[in-house]
């Protein structure tokens, strides 16, 4: 991160009345922010959706290939499925009080391939601080063939990405945990963001070599020994799952910040965003399907972005009843609180953006929120 960015307004009435609200939610009903039954429940559910699928190709208990592939892609929805419901969460701080049980149930993003501290610093420091910021949240600057920001250097063949980014967001899980993960820690470390998270490199290092092998083994060695197919269709198995993942990963996360009506805003030349924290938020986060309860059980809660941006440290599975709060706390402060009805709506307002990004004069979302 070449530039220090800072929010510099001192307007905090806003979240400030917003804490109190949601703080006095939790205390007169007598209830925790963390994970309840439900959420404990759920998190059996997915790791049984990953791990059944699994042990069913082990066993061979399948008659021919056609099966292999679709318990691939089963073990796909369950490994989305437990990144969105389960170790999102626990990374965050959010699905239990006691820190240890957080880490243990964190490293779970490990055990399916992916490295637990390469995300908090991607995701809860990067992202979550510095939302559709040009250059900070890698989240909108992919590398490669894809424009999130009109921010982002133009190319000719961006004007078609409307049609070729669904294909490449299968990509996402793939691309993440078989080449990503190294680069991300090298690079994590050369630009100071491992030392200010505390962390010692060298264990990093080994935790991620170690957890990559173990994965690797699992999931690569032992079919390729137990299995009588050839070693084609293992690693085509392989690249199944996360190919499913991928692309519900990708579906669910880019539609709350590129889309339609998201703010992509720039710091001036001494690093200054004109806004609270908090209120950026509101200008970068849009909520969908607030209604779809089935959505909702599955993605975590991910429909709900708004308020997991405001407050990451509470369990999902009280989003639902929060966003009545936030919803009615933006509206008396003269916020916004983006949403889109329906998930179809959601999808629609992605496809028009990045149609909208595919262009070279576009202006979309460039405006900075007024100075407070």
């Amino acid at each position: 991160m070449s530039q220090t960015i800072k929010f510099v307004s001192k307007q905090h009435d806003f979240f400030t009345t917003l804490n109190q609200r949601v703080n006095e939610y939790f205390k007169s009903r007598n209830i925790s922010r963390n994970a309840n039954s439900s959420m404990v429940l759920k998190t059996v559910a997915m790791f049984a959706l990953y791990f059944i699928p699994y042990a069913i190709i082990i066993s061979n208990n399948y008659y021919n290939t056609l099966g292999f592939y679709l318990l691939n892609a089963l073990m796909g929805i369950g490994l989305a499925g437990i990144g969105m419901s389960v170790m999102h969460d626990a990374n965050h701080g959010a699905y239990s009080k006691k820190q240890w049980l957080n880490d243990l149930i964190g490293y779970s993003l490990n055990l399916v391939g992916g490295n637990a501290f390469n995300w908090k610093v991607q995701h809860n420091v990067l992202h979550h601080t510095f939302t559709n910021i040009e250059g900070v949240d890698e989240d909108i600057t992919p590398r490669g063939v894809l424009r999130f920001s009109p921010h982002t250097a133009w190319k000719p063949f961006h004007r078609f990405q409307f049609i070729y980014a669904w294909l490449f967001y299968g990509l996402l899980s793939f691309v993440w945990i078989v080449f990503k993960d190294y680069g991300r820690l090298a690079r994590y470390e050369k630009d100071g963001m491992v030392k200010k998270q505390r962390a010692n490199i060298w264990k990093e290092w080994s935790i991620l070599i170690f957890s990559k092998v173990f994965y690797y083994a699992y999931m690569i060695g032992i079919p390729l020994m137990v299995l009588p197919f050839a070693w084609w269709h293992i690693l085509l198995g392989f690249f199944t799952m996360h190919y499913v993942a991928g692309f519900i990963l990708a579906v669910i996360f880019q539609p709350a910040h590129v889309v339609e009506g998201t703010e992509y805003p720039l710091p001036d030349e001494g690093g200054n965003i004109y806004n609270t924290w908090a209120i950026h938020q509101l200008h970068t986060t849009t909520n969908f399907a607030q209604n779809n309860r089935i959505l909702s059980w599955y993605v975590g809660g991910l429909n709900y972005q708004v308020e997991h941006h405001l407050f990451s440290n509470i369990c999902h599975v009280h989003y639902r009843k929060l966003s009545e709060i936030v919803r009615q706390t933006a509206e008396e402060f003269g916020h916004p609180y983006k949403t889109k009805r329906r998930f179809r709506d959601a999808m629609i307002g992605h496809y028009k953006i990045l149609k909208e990004l595919g262009k070279k004069d576009s202006m979309v979302g460039q405006l900075q929120p007024i100075k407070a």
